[in-house]
């Protein structure tokens, strides 16, 4: 009994001991993200002095330390060829501390050149860094609103250095502000430069609502400085923009701009696509307005017979697939089956057999539309002619000739 009681208190005070021993000696929590290398302040035998001291360096020590920064980006550049990228950003790192001592532009600039070498070697953790280092730069240079030329310098490199690690959105804040200087200075070209750089940029990441009003600025520049060239340019990024947003209003406006220029160029030979693509959105507006249809037969029309006039067949053939898709959708059987038949013509002048033989099947479906019997077995059995010789389709044909032979 006294034995048992021995073992019972002594396991209590091993537990006792136990919890006591928890309690004075908590895990500590993991970190969840490492430090930032970039933002290490221990002392660098480069340095002339501590990091703590925040004196400047003189330019003399500025001009002695830039050929050691160099060397140590030669030295990484030479680490990752030989296969050790974790080496090789080590000493980029190292590089990049002390970069901030030449000054926030030199610093820019080096951290856009490792940035865009840290994205090609998807490294992504490297990009945060240099992300979070560029983001802490534009923040006091914020604090720093003036308009002097090391400024300007800065924000482009800025801007520049986060399109290297793929940060868009601060990439275009940064051009935002170049763009503000630039604005007040009235540097017309450089407006211009960084609008396109800006667009181009919207455009890259699909970003179609912000890219429209940068082109539309675009636009109202070249038009008023008479740069007809960039002018055409602008308008094909708006007409395709509109297209990708489906803006059929604003899309139109744009392409009508381009079809009169190029008519006064006499350049017609782009006029059949621009036709075609006006009376699609002539077609899409006419589902709130059905008075709008004209516009889109018209269009189709006019496609067609320009591109007949230039022998573009291909082109001619669209054209009227798509006004023979828009008469059957209104009911007008009558004018389907010309625009079929004209079809057939325009298939042939192209040696299109697959054309002629869809054709003829539109045809004949056109015709049992119709109840007219014989002229719809007459153009399957046309269809099936082409059908045999390409070696296709000839099941479909042989079945639609059966199925009116036997309910005549």
């Amino acid at each position: 009994m006294l034995r048992r009681l021995i073992v019972i208190v002594t396991a209590a005070i091993l537990f006792s001991n136990s919890l006591t021993l928890a309690q004075t000696k908590k895990p500590k929590p993991p970190d969840e993200f490492p430090p930032n290398p970039l933002e290490i302040t221990t002392p660098d035998p480069l340095l002339p002095r501590l990091p703590k001291d925040k004196q400047p360096l003189t330019l003399q020590e500025q001009q002695n330390l830039e050929p050691a920064l160099d060397a140590l980006n030669q030295q990484a550049a030479a680490k990752l060829q030989a296969g050790d990228q974790v080496g090789a950003f080590e000493i980029w790192n190292r590089e990049l501390r002390l970069r901030r001592f030449l000054g926030s532009l030199a610093e820019v600039q080096a951290l856009s050149r490792v940035g865009a070498i840290a994205w090609k070697q998807n490294d992504g953790e490297e990009v945060q860094y240099i992300t979070q280092r560029l983001q802490a730069i534009q923040k006091q240079a914020q604090s720093q609103k003036t308009t002097a030329q090391v400024d300007l310098e800065l924000w482009r490199s800025l801007a520049q250095a986060y399109q290297n690690v793929r940060s868009i959105k601060l990439a275009v804040e940064a051009y935002d502000q170049v763009l503000l200087v630039v604005r007040q200075q009235k540097d017309t070209a450089a407006v211009v430069e960084i609008l396109k750089t800006i667009g181009e940029l919207h455009l890259t990441w699909f970003d179609y609502t912000k890219a429209a009003p940068v082109y539309e600025e675009l636009l109202s520049l070249a038009t008023s400085l008479g740069e007809r060239v960039n002018e055409v340019t602008y308008l094909q990024r708006l007409a395709y923009i509109y297209e990708q947003t489906q803006q059929p209003q604003q899309s139109l406006n744009v392409l009508n701009k381009l079809v009169k220029i190029y008519t006064s160029e006499n350049n017609i030979t782009v006029i059949p696509e621009l036709k075609l693509a006006i009376a699609a959105n002539y077609e899409s507006l006419a589902k709130k307005d059905p008075n709008l249809l004209l516009e889109a037969f018209n269009n189709y029309q006019e496609a067609y017979t320009t591109a007949w006039q230039l022998r573009e067949y291909v082109r001619a053939g669209d054209a009227l697939q798509k006004l023979i898709a828009l008469y059957r959708s209104q009911g007008q059987i009558d004018e389907a089956l010309q625009a079929s038949q004209i079809l057939v013509q325009t298939q042939t002048q192209s040696a299109n057999f697959y054309g002629i033989m869809q054709a003829y099947d539109q045809i004949g479906q056109l015709y049992l539309e119709q109840k007219d019997f014989p002229q719809a077995l007459t153009a399957f059995k046309k269809g099936l002619e082409i059908a045999q010789q390409l070696k296709h389709e000839e099941a479909y044909f042989t079945k639609q000739i059966e199925k009116i032979s036997s309910n005549r």
